[in-house]
């Protein structure tokens, strides 16, 4: 079934292309979302009188999206999470926490599915993390991700006793030696 499209639609086309699409697909989602509209004659003729003004949106749109590449082309974020001792993550970095993480320093709003991450960040460091800001314009962000973190209460009472245990350990092995003298 072919449909125009009034929206983008990732992985399809954008506004005004014409596709063909599975009836099912069309009817139950692209009509009902208003992503779509058939493509009858009328409605061919009507995309034909538009295509003017598509093409100045479309225009509008890939300058603003090279405008906020180069923005944030190269922009380092920080990410706190708690971060156990071998640098392991409690946890994983979210999309949602990259995208928070870039309005909070550059006071841009990215949409969280717009960053592309090939698999959950669990390790601390940095990491070069992909921004979709328009088809196919991406820009690469650097995320620093926490810095280590000790257990809290549990660690700081634990090391004044080891520290006493190895004082102690000294005295016993002298006083053993000059008995043994």
């Amino acid at each position: 079934m072919k449909v125009i499209l009034l929206k983008e639609l990732r992985g399809k086309g954008g506004e005004g292309d014409v596709i063909d699409v599975a009836p099912g697909f069309a009817n139950n989602y692209l009509f009902t979302q208003g992503y779509a509209i058939p493509a009858t004659k009328g409605n061919l003729k009507q995309l034909e009188q538009r295509k003017h003004n598509i093409a100045k949106r479309e225009e509008n749109r890939i300058a603003a999206a090279e405008q906020l590449k180069a923005q944030l082309d190269g922009t380092k974020v920080k990410v706190d999470v708690q971060v156990g001792e071998e640098g392991q993550l409690f946890g994983s970095v979210t999309a949602q926490m990259i995208a928070d993480a870039v309005q909070e320093a550059t006071g841009t709003e990215i949409d969280r599915r717009r960053v592309e991450l090939n698999r959950p960040i669990k390790v601390a460091g940095l990491h070069d993390v992909s921004i979709s800001l328009y088809r196919d314009i991406k820009t690469v962000v650097k995320v620093q991700v926490g810095d280590v973190v000790e257990e809290p209460a549990e660690a700081t009472e634990e090391a004044p006793a080891e520290e006493a245990a190895a004082e102690a350990q000294p005295e016993v092995e002298e006083a053993a030696t000059e008995d043994a003298e």
